[in-house]
């Protein structure tokens, strides 16, 4: 079994799915954000972070933290401060191919790996309407970019180029090759599901 330090349902879900066995406790860790550090180093040691944070309460666990950004032009976009922060995203996003990037880290027994998924989305023209309308759904305001794959903004998404799970929040394929890395079976009960 293993912890997920994230309280992202998406992540949660995405564990669920591959019948994964774990259960999830919230990091506490602040996150660094902004443009000093290239993307996949900012998620890394943000996912580190909060990896560690938990393992020094649950020791006896191999813990999970993830970060996940969209990039474009060198610039990072985490989740919108609010409604016109999200137009100014999405519209900022249309029409052009956006970097995804999850850092995830695995901390066990007092050693923590790490890896990080880069993947490619490439955004249709967005009219002002559709992004309005989007945004008033709400949907997008806790979103990293401002859009959720898995939901309505999958019409937005003219291709992509890697690894769809990390567009989610969490890259399955690294998830379980850093596992696997380390040692770690993600499958103490394969299929079962969560465990608390």
């Amino acid at each position: 079994m293993i912890i997920l330090a994230s309280g992202s349902p998406r992540r949660r879900d995405l564990l669920l799915q591959i019948g994964a066995s774990f259960r999830v406790v919230v990091s506490d860790a602040a996150e660094e954000s902004g443009d000093a550090l290239p993307p996949e180093e900012l998620t890394v040691r943000n996912a580190s972070a909060k990896a560690m944070a938990v393992a020094a309460q649950q020791p006896d666990f191999p813990v999970l933290g993830a970060d996940t950004v969209v990039s474009l032009d060198g610039h990072i976009y985490g989740k919108p401060g609010g409604r016109e922060d999200a137009v100014r995203m999405l519209s900022e996003l249309s029409g052009r191919t956006h970097q995804v990037t999850t850092g995830i880290a695995l901390a066990v027994g007092g050693r923590v790996f790490t890896d990080a998924a880069v993947t490619e989305v490439r955004f249709a023209p967005l009219s002002e309407v559709e992004i309005l309308a989007y945004v008033e759904s709400g949907e997008p305001l806790d979103k990293a970019g401002a859009y959720a794959i898995q939901g309505k903004a999958a019409v937005f998404v003219e291709s992509l180029h890697g690894s769809f799970s990390n567009v989610v929040g969490l890259p399955l394929h690294a998830v379980a090759r850093l596992a696997g890395k380390a040692g770690v079976n993600l499958y103490d009960h394969y299929g079962k599901g969560p465990t608390g």
